[in-house]
């Protein structure tokens, strides 16, 4: 690892974001929102919907086809004291796909708000379901500082998990909207090609796509990819360490086809990602290549890529297409038709990219680890973008403007 990304001022990364600026609301059609384009360093602008007009010819569009759960889940005590859980990602049965599938109970790593006032005991509501009362409980089995492993129970086993949370839930805009979820954002807090239930933010830089761009993307010849990674609540998270050294990332539950890995192999060096959460993933496969290099035989958490593992010299050493071969041999001698790992990954200035050569993306939060990712792959021209942004009164953040840095 380099001293100098370790070393890397937060503060470098600070910048004013005026309360007007944040969109609080999204335009009332997804692809009229505007476009900034950045490439060599020049800046233009256009609109989203002719964002084809700027793509480079032949490319291969990655999108993560996540789907944002309703993951906050409200009590209320006898007492009458409100607590609030907040699903954070699956604990028994640990993969996604199945505890969604649950019909009686499951777990849970959770944030707990008004915890002071629930030391013990269930919580208890009722919820309707297609008309039909089911009542849910919820009970702290383990607490990890901030996190509780929480196990929730129904007593009627026709409906799942997700019957469940898509019935008791609350979809979690995010805070920074400072506003509380209204029906609309159902609609438009999620992709349009979102599929795979799990997350719980969605991925803002697919929230400008429309059947009518996709369709456009199609038509003049750009392929399309999906994978999956589950973006986490450790997305809003700030940097308030001085140094990014002493800052942990979040680890993201990460899922990509054989066939998807396939393509990207064959199309490397030509690869636009679609939000932040893509690159994470598309980097990250380079990474669970050299794992892989030297431990063939590894288990799906061998192959979590670790937070500072990219800027150690050693992990750099083989290419690209070897890199993803190696996983393509392991899914074979495994007999699986898909990865599914996690990452850590820190993305920062100094970083280097193996697989992605353009990014979709929208205005991020100061301070934070997607705008370290930014400034990685505009090689510090970030303070430009921004201060062109905010002069040009571009929208920022979730349900914001859209840049395409080349």
């Amino acid at each position: 690892m380099t001293i100098k990304t370790q070393q890397i001022h937060i503060e470098e990364y600070n910048y004013l974001l005026p309360d007007e600026k944040i969109a609080r609301f999204p335009l009332p059609k997804r692809d009229e929102s505007r476009l900034l384009i950045y490439q060599k360093g020049n800046i233009s602008e256009s609109i989203f919907k002719h964002i084809t007009d700027y793509l480079p010819e032949g490319s291969l569009v990655v999108f993560n086809n996540t789907r944002v759960i309703q993951a906050r889940l409200l009590f209320r005590k006898e007492t009458g004291a409100r607590i609030e859980i907040f699903c954070l990602e699956p604990v028994e049965p640990h993969d996604y796909e199945l505890v969604f599938q649950q019909t009686k109970r499951c777990s849970w790593l959770c944030m707990v708000g008004n915890l002071k006032k629930w030391k013990e005991g269930r919580l208890k509501r009722t919820v309707h379901i297609k008309d039909t009362p089911v009542e849910l409980s919820a009970e702290i089995k383990e607490s990890y500082g901030d996190t509780h492993r929480i196990t929730f129970e129904w007593n009627n086993p026709s409906f799942t998990f997700a019957d469940v949370i898509e019935a008791a839930g609350v979809l979690p805009i995010p805070p920074y909207l400072h506003r509380d979820t209204e029906p609309g954002d159902l609609q438009t807090y999620q992709t349009v090609y979102s599929k795979i239930k799990g997350s719980v933010a969605a991925p803002t830089a697919g929230l400008h796509f429309t059947p009518e761009v996709l369709s456009e993307l199609d038509a003049k010849g750009f392929r399309r990819e999906e994978l999956t990674l589950h973006v986490g609540a450790g997305t809003f998270k700030p940097v308030k360490t001085e140094t990014i050294e002493e800052h942990e990332m979040h680890t993201e539950f990460i899922s990509v086809n054989r066939s998807a890995i396939e393509r990207i192999q064959k199309n490397a060096g030509n690869i636009i990602a679609v939000g932040t959460t893509s690159v994470r993933t598309l980097e990250s496969l380079y990474y669970i290549g050299v794992i892989l290099e030297n431990n063939p035989a590894a288990t799906s958490e061998d192959l979590w890529v670790k937070q500072w593992m990219p800027y150690q010299k050693e992990n750099n050493l083989i290419a690209v297409d070897k890199a993803l071969q190696n996983i393509l041999d392991y899914l074979s001698a495994s007999r699986q038709d898909k990865l599914i790992t996690a990452t850590q990954i820190m993305i920062a200035p100094g970083y280097d990219f193996k697989i992605v050569r353009g990014i979709i993306t929208n205005f991020h939060q100061p301070k934070s680890t997607l705008l370290l990712l930014i400034s990685a792959f505009v090689k510090g021209e970030w303070k430009h973008i921004y201060d062109y942004a905010l002069q040009n009164d571009f929208r920022f953040l979730s349900y914001g403007d859209s840049s395409l840095l080349l």
